[in-house]
């Protein structure tokens, strides 16, 4: 892993299926469990994919809160 692909994960969308245009990082564990059940595609989208999984079965998807705001214009406060 490197830390590049954890900010793939919040600006990355899912190319096709049941969840096509929905980013990687809020796609559903339900979901996520059935690739790590059925096979990950062979390839980079895989891999996100299978990342995004350890991530959500691990309970660490807070860690990409911060990646999320990074992408967003800062707020204005007043």
């Amino acid at each position: 892993m490197q830390p590049k692909d954890l900010q793939r994960l919040v600006t990355t969308s899912m190319p096709f299926g049941k969840y096509q245009g929905r980013l990687i990082a809020d796609l559903p564990g339900p979901y996520l469990n059935w690739f790590a059940r059925e096979g990950f595609p062979k390839s980079d989208i895989g891999r996100l994919l299978e990342l995004m999984h350890e991530i959500d079965h691990n309970g660490l998807s807070d860690l990409l809160t911060p990646l999320r705001r990074q992408g967003q214009p800062p707020q204005q406060h007043g």
